[in-house]
């Protein structure tokens, strides 16, 4: 049975996706995280203890705040699909899985998804994560587009957005 996944997503690079999703996991028991890059050419899952917890790289940054266990996805989004899935396998052990990457929730549609804003325009294909959020937190203003379903958030009210992914998460486990 695959795990409970939330999908961080967000605006564009340096974001604050990894800063969100280590103040969810702070707050799980039994989570892991899946960090999802694009490369080029390269399809790996990366296990290996000493490069995910290497200090100040993401990877590191979701051990540090609680997550079981991190697997660090690399992937042209073609084949995305297939590794993604092999991934969650590994991780189907534990009670839910924390994603992070826009490309990643669209191939998984994962259980719930967040929304992260920063400062400036959205990237490329950004919009379709928006429009796909349960929640939105944004560090100035809620960008353009947010759909009306979607909860919004500053970044600073931390207990209102944790309060509100865990309740989501109790809710949606019982329906499924």
């Amino acid at each position: 049975m695959r795990p409970f996944i939330i999908g961080i997503g967000g605006s564009h690079s340096k974001a604050g996706k990894t800063t969100i999703s280590c103040r969810i996991l702070r707050r799980l028991s039994m989570w892991g995280a899946i960090k999802y890059t694009r490369t080029a050419l390269q399809h790996a899952i990366v296990a290996d203890p000493e490069i995910l917890g290497q200090k100040n790289k993401d990877t590191g940054r979701l051990l540090e705040a609680g997550a079981r266990e991190v697997l660090w996805v690399r992937s042209p989004v073609e084949g995305l699909g297939e590794i993604l899935q092999r991934a969650v396998e590994r991780l189907s052990h534990l009670t839910g899985i924390v994603l992070e990457g826009n490309s990643a929730i669209e191939v998984l549609r994962p259980d719930i998804v967040v929304f992260v804003s920063g400062d400036g325009e959205l990237k490329k294909g950004a919009e379709r994560i928006l429009a796909l959020a349960d929640a939105v937190i944004f560090e100035k203003a809620p960008p353009r587009g947010v759909s009306e379903g979607a909860k919004k958030f500053h970044r600073d009210d931390e207990i209102g957005y944790i309060h509100f992914i865990t309740e989501l998460i109790n809710k949606r486990k019982v329906a499924s």
